[in-house]
């Protein structure tokens, strides 16, 4: 039997390998993959660090894993849901978004559940919001859509980079009555960089800069509970049975589990020594459990996640789609910041904020509101590739028909030949 050198690589490689028929893919995978290991590791970290306190408080080690788990349930529901909706609908709905930010921030002042003498719980029935949760997202939304209307009066005038920061002075004067100075920091390095990557000028970044460092420093210098973590980070030793508690005992996990960890469920400091061991701190029980090679790891994969909305923000603002770039930008500093804040606290590399570990902490505001967010990515790239198809069909459909129909010299050629 012979062989043809010209079907030699059909006949080498199946069809599904073959570049012509291979089906081009219209979404990246590696964001649910990336999203499903963080949510397995998290559903793992937060069974194995909060049996001991559910069984003390509910009489069930099962309590917050169920709970957990419905959380992750209903992300995926709404974030099928929310799969479906174009950016463009993003864009054109993103000041109603911002008025229902400012109205979910104002009813939890009113009507509000206290805890630990925070009020930033709102309850429906069975399902507690955490107000501050969807209003990020919606901020952010409305921010991407204002620098694309005034892009040019952002790069141009002082005016236009003050704007947005009224917006977000507005939304942190409520956010500080409940209070959360968390959610307010997470805002203003986002805003802040989202800004500078729109172009703004440099003095205005050093001006805005310095202000909001002013600010912060007199919010916990004149608040004595915020002055008491500030305090306590520099020197968690000096009260290590006080202001300092938390602290000593998260950077007790840290060095029990040295680099490869005592083993999963072997932490000594989730028995209830280490308060919010599921939820702001869980990743002190991850180092306990696991060591550097589990925190290195979390690490990866979320750095892995914010990289890749950072390109996608360049793709996307490389191909003229301002509003979907900016966004994503938006999404990945959130990402990154959020994320560096919760491990630095657990480290001692930061004061403790209450910020929880997207899509790994225990918390059914922040899972849905970090998993819509990672949705908006895919949703993103999946509008790009599209186009990127649309525009190669065209163009090589366009080559096709001049392929196959004749010129006018040839068609004239053609009849006289007939002719003749």
């Amino acid at each position: 039997m012979s062989i043809s050198f010209a079907n030699l690589s059909e006949w080498a490689l199946p069809t599904w390998l073959q570049a012509e028929t291979r089906p081009v893919a219209t979404f990246d995978r590696s964001y649910i993959m990336l999203a499903f290991s963080m949510y397995i590791i998290g559903l793992i970290m937060v069974a194995s660090s909060s049996m001991p306190i559910a069984e003390r408080l509910f009489a069930d080690p099962f309590h917050f894993i169920i709970r957990h788990m419905i959380y992750i349930i209903l992300s995926l529901v709404i974030a099928a849901f929310t799969l479906q909706i174009p950016m463009h609908r993003w864009h054109q709905y993103s000041s109603n978004l911002l008025l229902v930010a400012i109205t979910l921030l104002v009813t939890v002042l009113i009507v509000g559940r206290n805890v630990n003498g925070a009020t930033r719980w709102l309850s429906l029935g069975p399902i507690t919001i955490q107000a501050a949760e969807p209003a990020k997202l919606f901020f952010f939304c409305y921010l991407s859509a204002y620098l694309v209307r005034r892009h040019n009066e952002v790069m141009a005038s002082i005016k236009g980079f003050a704007k947005p920061l009224m917006v977000f002075s507005l939304l942190s004067a409520l956010l500080l009555m409940q209070p959360d100075l968390g959610t307010i920091i997470v805002m203003f390095v986002t805003t802040f960089g989202l800004l500078f990557l729109a172009g703004a000028k440099l003095w205005q970044f050093i001006a805005i800069s310095a202000a909001g460092i002013t600010l912060l420093t007199m919010l916990a210098y004149f608040s004595p509970y915020r002055w008491a973590r500030v305090t306590g980070f520099l020197d968690p030793w000096k009260n290590p049975f006080g202001s300092g508690y938390q602290l000593t005992q998260s950077l007790m996990a840290y060095g029990r589990g040295e680099t490869f960890g005592q083993g999963l469920g072997n932490s000594v400091q989730k028995l209830e020594y280490l308060p919010e061991a599921h939820t702001d701190f869980v990743m002190a029980v991850l180092a306990e459990e696991f060591g550097f090679i589990g925190i290195s790891v979390i690490l990866l994969l979320s750095m892995t996640l914010v990289f890749k909305a950072l390109l996608l923000g360049r793709k996307a603002v490389n191909q003229e789609k301002y509003f979907e770039g900016f966004f994503a930008y938006a999404i990945g500093i959130w990402f990154c910041f959020q994320a560096a804040v919760n491990i630095g606290a657990s480290a001692g590399v930061v004061p403790t904020k209450g910020l929880t570990m997207p899509l790994i902490s225990y918390g059914g505001s922040s899972m849905v509101i970090m998993t819509l967010a990672v949705v908006i990515l895919i949703r993103i790239d999946h509008e790009i590739r599209l186009q990127n198809i649309q525009a190669t069909s065209r163009t090589t459909g366009h080559h096709k028909d001049t392929k196959k129909k004749p010129s006018k010299v040839h068609k004239t050629k053609l009849i006289e030949s007939e002719n003749d």
